[in-house]
C-alpha cells in the first residue's frame, strides 16, 4: 500500500489532500486511480488509513477511513553528525530515520570538507527534512525525525543540552565499547538511558580540542572496533547499537 506524508496542521480536515510533490508522485509516478487505499503518514504519531476520492490535475484528495496513532519509543536517539559532503549526508539522514533517531543535529566541525554559508544552512536542513520524510515514507515510521540547521559543535555545546547518556565515536585509546557505558548507567540509575546521543566525526574524526570539548560536557568516548570506518558507516553502526541497547531490555 502506498504511502504518503502530509503535515499535522493539514490532517485536521477530512478529506486530506496531496499537493505539490506529493501529489505529483501520487498522480504520475505511481498513478493511484479512484477508490484506491492509501496510507497518509503526518510525521507526529499518526497513521490514516485513506480512500482516493478524487485525482486532479495537481491535487489529491484522500477520504480518511481510520486514523492511528503510534506512541513514540520510549526512548530519543540524537545523532550529533559531522556534515559530509555530495550525497552522503543525505544516505546518513535516511537511515537515521529508518532506525529512529528522534533528531539529527548536523554539525560544521574543523575538518568538514563540506562548507555551507549561513544563509543557507535552513536550506540544506530543508533538503534533509525531505529525505527523512521519503525514508519514513518507506520505512512505515509515523514518527519524523527532527533536523535542525547546521552548526558547529562549539555552538551545539554551547546550548548545553542535557542527554542521560552522551557518547562520541572515538579513536583515542581509551574509548570504550558502547555496551560498557549502557551497562554503567544501568548499574547507577537501575533503569536504561530515556535519552541519548552521539557524535559522529568525519572523515580523519574530530580534532582533539573538539573530541575534548565533548567530553568536558560530559560525551563518553566509544570504540566501533578495531577498523577505521567511514563517517557513513559509523552513523548507522552506532544508531543500530545504541537502538538495539535501549530496546534490548524494554517491554
Amino acid at each position: 500500500m502506498h504511502r504518503f506524508y502530509v503535515p499535522p496542521s493539514e490532517c485536521q480536515r477530512n478529506p486530506v489532500v496531496l499537493n505539490d510533490r506529493e501529489a505529483h508522485h501520487a498522480l504520475n509516478v505511481l498513478r493511484i486511480q479512484l477508490g484506491e487505499r492509501v496510507v497518509v503518514l503526518n510525521g507526529a504519531g499518526d497513521e490514516f488509513l485513506c480512500e482516493v476520492l478524487q485525482a486532479g490535475r495537481r491535487q489529491v484528495s484522500l477520504r480518511v477511513l481510520q486514523k492511528n496513532s503510534h506512541p513514540p519509543l520510549p526512548y530519543e536517539i540524537t545523532l550529533i553528525q559531522a556534515v559530509i559532503k555530495g550525497k552522503t549526508m543525505d544516505l546518513i539522514v535516511q537511515k537515521a530515520a529508518e532506525l529512529g533517531a528522534r533528531r539529527i543535529v548536523p554539525v560544521l566541525s574543523e575538518r568538514t570538507v563540506a562548507r555551507i554559508e549561513t544563509d543557507g544552512a535552513d536550506t540544506k536542513a530543508e533538503k534533509w527534512r525531505e529525505t527523512a520524510i521519503e525514508a519514513i515514507k518507506q520505512c512505515g515510521s509515523a514518527w519524523l525525525p527532527r533536523i535542525d540547521s547546521p552548526v558547529t559543535p562549539q555552538a551545539f555545546l554551547g546550548r548545553n543540552e542535557h542527554f542521560e547518556l552522551s557518547l562520541v565515536a572515538s579513536l583515542q585509546g581509551e574509548a570504550r565499547h558502547p555496551r560498557e557505558h549502557f551497562l554503567s548507567f544501568v548499574a547507577e540509575h537501575q533503569r536504561l538511558p530515556a535519552s541519548s546521543s552521539v557524535w559522529v566525526g568525519p572523515e580523519g574524526d574530530f580534532t582533539p580540542a573538539e573530541i575534548n570539548a565533548m567530553r568536558a560536557s560530559g560525551a563518553l568516548p566509544i570504540t566501533l572496533g578495531r577498523l577505521v570506518l567511514r563517517s557513513e558507516t559509523a552513523a548507522i553502526y552506532c544508531l543500530a547499537v545504541i537502538s538495539y541497547e535501549l530496546g534490548s531490555s524494554r517491554h
